[in-house]
């Protein structure tokens, strides 16, 4: 048992090691692009969210009137 957990260890330092590598090697967005399109993603999401609810009120009222209840 004392050695399945000793190469369970030894397996995630290396990984570790590798996430930190890789992570030195990647590219990063200056910060004014970064913020730009965080902005963007925030704003689009916000928009989805609008449409949506409004789609849903128009199905729901057609819904209603094509299925009257009762």
């Amino acid at each position: 048992m004392k050695q399945k957990t000793d190469s369970t260890i030894t397996r995630l330092k290396t990984f570790l090691n590798e996430v930190v590598l890789e992570m030195k090697r990647s590219s990063w967005p200056e910060r004014k692009t970064l913020v730009s399109h965080t902005v963007i993603v925030i704003v689009s999401v916000c928009m989805l969210g609008v449409f949506v609810g409004i789609s849903d009120k128009i199905l729901a009222t057609l819904l209603r009137w094509l299925v009257p209840q009762g």
